[in-house]
């Protein structure tokens, strides 16, 4: 079965990045389980996008931001793509700072020295290292994350409580509710991703000798049936991604939430949330999480900059490809992973820069999904293969769900 599963699981895996732990971790200490009804309502949302997303790679044989280059205005390209940068830098950087805030916990030695490390480790895997390679290794790390659900049934808990939490939702108009929420549809439905699903299945098409490059102006052959296979690879990916989000949130919810801990200001708090599994061993198995979904998160967010830049302004790119190939492409993957290393010599806390950088996603995502929408249903780009009446309701519901709780929380806070 994992010999089998592409791009859409993957992507799915990536989207519980160390962000989404934390996130997911702050999410159950601080409101319980009021908030579990997320993870059940984001799922159809978040497969609907990224089906957009991966349909229009494997379409048009083009990254996203060549298919908005090629058919929208500059100023378009530009603001998109500018998001993209942007929000994946400032992940990137929060993303490297919990890595080496685990291993620091883990193993000892200075934070910055682990920094230094994790950076300079991942810069090398992602230039000298094949991502289909890189993945294999990477897929089984994400597993480590496992944990949190075998500690959901250790731990005794009140399954119809839950339940009606999960199905029930509970509304709070409060800045801190509202903060959360954004941040759980921006680390859940991130714009990081968009990108990724569409350039990796183009780089599919290339590896199975469908087209020769990415956007060489020969879209293969698509049939329905590679369609299905897409969707149903995204829906498994997505399933995967909320199913960990749902047992993290129940997880902290029962063990940290219930002993009075509300905030989580560091990565040693989160890891209590094992300690009933694991005693001592929390720690390590928190620590390898974190890391194990940062090495394959950080190439992930580096390389849809890279694709989204390559693309605007006319460089070789690809993953399949050499670093002497594609020099300019692997140069802003190494160049966005270190202006984000950098952004941690600020001392910002770990846990709280990850926090909000799922809330600045979640502000940033709106107007790039009503952009794949519009794509998707481009009859000129598209073809036979624009989006169903349901995927477009689905998708135009979650553009307005997640502006206006990014408009709410912004008014909220300029109240202070």
């Amino acid at each position: 079965m994992f010999g089998k599963i592409g791009p859409g699981f993957i992507t799915g895996a990536a989207d519980d990045d160390p962000s989404g732990i934390a996130t997911y971790s702050q999410t159950g200490a601080i409101f319980g389980y009021s908030q579990l009804w997320l993870a059940l309502f984001s799922f159809p949302f978040m497969v609907v996008i990224q089906q957009m997303c991966g349909r229009i790679g494997m379409v048009t044989g083009k990254g996203l931001a060549s298919v908005i280059k090629d058919n929208y205005s500059k100023k378009v390209l530009y603001f998109a793509v500018m998001l993209l940068v942007i929000t994946n830098t400032i992940n990137i950087g929060a993303d490297l700072g919990a890595m080496a805030s685990s291993a620091q916990m883990l193993v000892g030695f200075p934070y910055f020295l682990w920094l230094c490390i994790m950076t300079g480790l991942i810069i090398i895997l992602e230039v000298f290292v094949t991502y289909k390679t890189y993945s294999k290794i990477l897929k089984y790390l994400a597993l480590s994350l496992f944990a949190y659900v075998l500690t959901a049934f250790i731990v005794k808990l009140d399954w119809l409580f839950i339940a009606k939490n999960t199905v029930l939702p509970k509304i709070q108009l409060s800045k801190d509710y509202l903060l959360n929420v954004v941040a759980i549809l921006g680390t859940t439905i991130s714009p990081y991703l968009f990108f990724w699903q569409t350039s990796e299945e183009v780089e599919e098409e290339i590896y199975d000798d469908k087209i020769f490059d990415m956007g060489d102006g020969t879209p293969a052959a698509v049939t329905p049936q590679n369609v299905t296979d897409m969707d149903w690879d995204t829906i498994v990916g997505m399933f995967f991604s909320q199913a960990i989000m749902f047992f993290i949130i129940i997880t902290t919810a029962a063990t940290l939430h219930a002993s009075g801990i509300t905030n989580i200001g560091t990565a040693s708090q989160a890891a209590e949330a094992l300690r009933p599994l694991a005693g001592d061993l929390a720690y390590f198995l928190f620590a390898v999480g974190i890391i194990g979904t940062g090495l394959l998160a950080v190439p992930i967010l580096a390389a849809s900059s890279a694709y989204a830049v390559a693309e605007t302004i006319g460089l070789k790119e690809g993953l399949s490809k050499k670093a002497g190939l594609a020099p300019g492409f692997y140069g802003v993957i190494a160049a966005s992973t270190l202006i984000g290393m950098s952004l941690d010599w600020l001392g910002i806390d770990p846990i709280k820069a990850l926090y909000y950088a799922a809330a600045l996603n979640g502000v940033t995502a709106p107007p790039l999904m009503a952009l794949i929408i519009l794509i998707a249903n481009n009859k000129d780009i598209m073809g036979r293969f624009i989006s169903n009446k349901l995927s477009n309701i689905v998708g135009w519901m979650i553009f307005l769900i997640m502006a206006l709780a990014g408009i709410l929380l912004i008014i909220e806070m300029l109240k202070g």
